[in-house]
């Protein structure tokens, strides 16, 4: 695909989640996963950051957000945003798999539409089992996957177990 038809695509998908961002609040997702103040939450396929105004907030000072996506495009956008918006605990990351982050130290991990995606969703949920603190939590969405086969992708290798099923997520523990 040539980089405009890529950066096309990227604006377009951005159009159409500032339409379903005001339709459906992303705040109203976050709060099911249950992040309090000072947490450290990494939002893995970030995209153009939908969730990372409100898991800002819900972090608050003492906590951290670190914003993964394998497209600059999405970065840029993220980075403009903690600009815009002064963001001090948002953190933005390029990658395609692996984080950078320290093993353990991380208490929330957002998964959102993004699985079937990924090129190695094995990979990613082995980087995010390696990330998460022992009581972690790995909060999933995904519209293009049938309930049965999430929860058993996710929990197929033994490193997560479903905890709760929320209104719109799923929360497994590690």
């Amino acid at each position: 695909m040539s980089t405009v038809l890529s950066k096309i695509h990227y604006y377009m998908h951005v159009c159409i989640f500032k339409v379903r961002d005001v339709l459906m609040p992303r705040r109203r997702i976050t709060e099911e996963i249950g992040i309090k103040p000072g947490f450290y939450v990494v939002d893995y396929g970030c995209g153009p950051g939908s969730y990372v105004v409100p898991l800002s907030e819900m972090v608050g000072e003492k906590g951290r957000v670190y914003t993964l996506d394998i497209n600059p495009l999405a970065i840029w956008k993220i980075n403009t945003v903690i600009s815009k918006k002064k963001l001090g605990n948002v953190e933005a990351i390029c990658s395609d798999c692996k984080t950078g982050l320290a093993d353990g130290s991380i208490d929330a991990v957002i998964l959102y539409d993004v699985l079937h995606t990924l090129s190695d969703p094995d990979g990613v949920l082995t980087e995010l089992n390696r990330v998460l603190k022992p009581d972690g939590m790995l909060s999933f969405l995904d519209h293009k996957t049938a309930e049965d086969k999430l929860v058993e992708k996710i929990t197929a290798d033994g490193m997560f177990r479903l905890a709760t099923r929320g209104k719109r997520t799923y929360t497994f523990k590690k």
